[in-house]
């Protein structure tokens, strides 16, 4: 695929599996625009991938606020970058039992995991369809596929995304337009610390998580291939897989025992 002058658009970018995804697109020739919420933390990384002779464009929005996410489009409209590839990487949770987390909080969490996302996804992709031709990646998760106790809306949220991407997929079947949807397990990145979440029995064995650059590369060759979706990382496919065949009763209360805080066992 010609990549010259192409642009791919991430948001989350500045760690984990979204600058890793950012890096295999800059070996591969397409121009960046990165965004997350800080432009200090944006600024550090342009140089280091600009150093594969392409453009990035960094930008600062805060997508925790739908209207950054409308903001983020007319910024670029207004300087007529076209956008040939969206990925919707940024995402958040927080752990604890739902009667104990707070609302706010939570309520942030839909607006960055889901709000924001539709937003993108929406402004996006009416463009693509105009010129019948682009690529979408939506990062959503195992948790998608599994009741989520000491995570309930985290997992609430991934769920919207998986459905969310699946359906619009089939929408835009007769367009030259994909959708795919990247779904890690337990990858090693700052998740879990943003998500007050590093005393849960999941994240205590760092040598059972996910290397963020294996996650990006199975998103990156799913998406380059068009497919619907890609399940990153066996051990996780074969955690789908069984929980498409258990009771949800069962696959949660699995789930909460393996999510639990070690203080508790």
């Amino acid at each position: 695929m010609e990549t010259k002058n192409k642009y791919a658009l991430i948001t989350g970018a500045t760690s984990g599996i979204g600058f890793e995804l950012a890096k295999l697109f800059a070996v591969d020739g397409y121009n960046l625009v990165i965004v997350s919420r800080h432009q200090d933390e944006l600024d550090a990384k342009v140089a280091k991938l600009e150093k594969n002779g392409i453009k990035v464009i960094p930008i600062a929005k805060d997508l925790f606020d739908p209207e950054e996410a409308f903001a983020l489009f007319a910024d670029l409209q207004s300087q007529h970058i076209r956008i040939d590839i969206l990925v919707n990487n940024a995402g958040q949770g927080v752990y604890g039992e739902f009667e104990d987390t707070d609302i706010d909080r939570e309520l942030d969490i839909i607006n960055l995991n889901i709000s924001s996302l539709v937003v993108l996804t929406k402004l996006f992709v009416k463009e693509m369809i105009e010129r019948n031709s682009g690529k979408v990646l939506n990062l959503a998760s195992v948790a998608s596929k599994l009741p989520g106790p000491w995570q309930a809306v985290y997992h609430g949220t991934k769920a919207f995304v998986l459905s969310f991407t699946e359906a619009i997929r089939e929408e835009l079947k007769d367009t030259d337009i994909t959708v795919t949807a990247l779904m890690p397990g337990v990858t090693d990145t700052d998740f879990f610390n943003k998500a007050d979440m590093l005393d849960s029995k999941a994240v205590q064995d760092k040598d059972a998580m996910s290397d963020p650059a294996d996650v990006a590369k199975d998103g990156y060759e799913a998406l380059m291939a068009g497919k619907d979706k890609v399940i990153s990382g066996m051990k996780n496919k074969l955690q789908v897989g069984m929980s498409n065949v258990l009771p949800d009763s069962t696959v949660a209360h699995q789930t909460y025992e393996q999510q639990k805080p070690v203080d508790e066992e």
